[in-house]
């Protein structure tokens, strides 16, 4: 817009520089897509199926485990057993719903930064196998006092807070292996058929090889993902330095060079 003074030269107005576009902070677009976890009826109630498999278990426990094996460590391990499979199967959704669903052009519009969305979303699914645990273990401390209520017998308290740390560090990696076949795949059917083959699949030929092949029995230790994290869950106390560096070696090739991979195909890939 152009003014004229006194003399009718022209005098230009001023115009204050436009702010700049702030970005929209990391905790923002994670409570959205934690929210987003949710939203949904069917995220809704895997949600919930935490919940509810945790009281299911735990009621198995008390109905059919024998007395002298009613105690703490029995309860956890029976309700780790469905967390240990729904929460990868909550991260792969988180992950593959951009897709599965097409949202992803709607998401990566409003935050161009893809790699913020997808670290949104680990935070995301990390908070939640978190909280899913502290919700299970004292569904699992109520069974043991419960159960050892009806059948008289005295409560045993063997798991220790080491234990527990161990317990939810193992969900967490099961889980991060869930995220990063998602990042991989894309898919939620195809993530959910490769999760299947990688946890259940893949231990049951390694098992078979190690017992029938001495060579491997040794070797099983640093290439078995899965064999490598059930000393998460023994209830046998601190883990050894062979075992931390087998979980590292392990968690190295099965979970970290994989998630690198499937990050680098998200941010490279076309959304449709």
């Amino acid at each position: 817009m152009t003014a004229f003074a006194v003399d009718d030269r022209p005098v230009h107005d001023v115009r204050t520089p436009r702010d700049a576009v702030r970005r929209i902070p990391l905790s923002r677009v994670t409570s959205v897509e934690l929210r987003k976890m949710f939203d949904t009826r069917s995220g809704f109630w895997l949600m919930a199926s935490i919940a509810i498999a945790s009281v299911l278990a735990t009621a198995a426990v008390i109905a059919f485990a024998p007395d002298d094996e009613l105690t703490y460590s029995t309860f956890g391990t029976a309700i780790g057993f469905p967390i240990a499979v729904i929460l990868p199967m909550i991260a792969i959704l988180s992950v593959t719903s951009e897709w599965s669903q097409r949202s992803g052009l709607t998401t990566f519009t409003l935050v161009p930064h893809r790699g913020r969305v997808i670290a949104a979303k680990a935070i995301a699914a990390v908070a939640v196998a978190v909280g899913s645990m502290l919700l299970a273990l004292p569904i699992g401390a109520l069974g043991n006092v419960v159960g050892t209520a009806i059948t008289g017998t005295p409560q045993v308290w063997d798991v220790s807070p080491v234990d527990v740390s161990y317990i939810v560090l193992g969900n967490v990696l099961g889980l991060l292996s869930g995220f990063t076949l998602g990042l991989l795949i894309r898919s939620s059917a195809g993530a959910i058929v490769a999760y299947f083959v990688y946890s259940l699949v893949l231990p049951s030929i390694a098992e078979v090889l190690a017992a029938n092949q001495r060579w491997f029995t040794d070797l099983r230790p640093w290439v078995d993902v899965n064999y490598a994290q059930g000393a998460l869950f023994s209830f046998d106390g601190s883990l050894t330095g062979d075992q931390w560096a087998q979980l590292g070696v392990t968690g190295a090739v099965w979970l970290l060079v994989p998630m690198v991979i499937g990050l680098r195909l998200v941010l490279r890939s076309e959304v449709k």
